[in-house]
């Protein structure tokens, strides 16, 4: 509790009648340049690209020594072309920090999820960590574990 209201994680909007709506999850977001990025808003608009109604991609947030955090694109299905996914991106008009870098696209065996079928935060945020420091040191960008 802070301030009288009870800490969740979650991201919300009051409307002006009292009503509050659940926009997401502050580990949802990452913060780049100052500006929060939603990472499920970048999802939908790269399943759009691709028309995958399975889960074959994550977006997560890793950090950057000159915006503080990047995104990052773990992705399961080996046709999918991280240029034209970007090139794509950009053509829909989002915002350039909304953008990932074709460079921190990350191909992996299989997205992690939970028993619950729901994406495993935990394990993904590591999995991208570890993929971004091996790419920044020259190694493999293949993820098998």
């Amino acid at each position: 509790m802070r301030d009288g209201w009870y800490l969740t994680g979650d991201i919300a909007r009051m409307s002006d009648r009292g009503y509050i709506t659940v926009t997401g999850r502050l580990s949802r977001f990452s913060k780049i340049a100052g500006e929060m990025v939603p990472h499920e808003l970048v999802e939908k608009e790269i399943n759009e690209i691709i028309r995958s109604e399975t889960r074959c991609i994550a977006v997560c947030g890793v950090e950057d020594s000159k915006k503080g955090e990047k995104l990052v694109v773990i992705y399961s299905d080996q046709t999918l072309d991280p240029q034209v996914v970007v090139k794509e991106l950009r053509a829909r008009d989002l915002p350039n920090l909304w953008i990932p870098r074709p460079e921190n696209f990350y191909f992996i065996q299989e997205i992690p999820m939970l028993g619950s079928g729901k994406l495993d935060f935990t394990e993904l945020k590591k999995v991208a960590a570890e993929l971004a420091a091996e790419s920044n040191a020259g190694s493999s960008l293949e993820f098998t574990g």
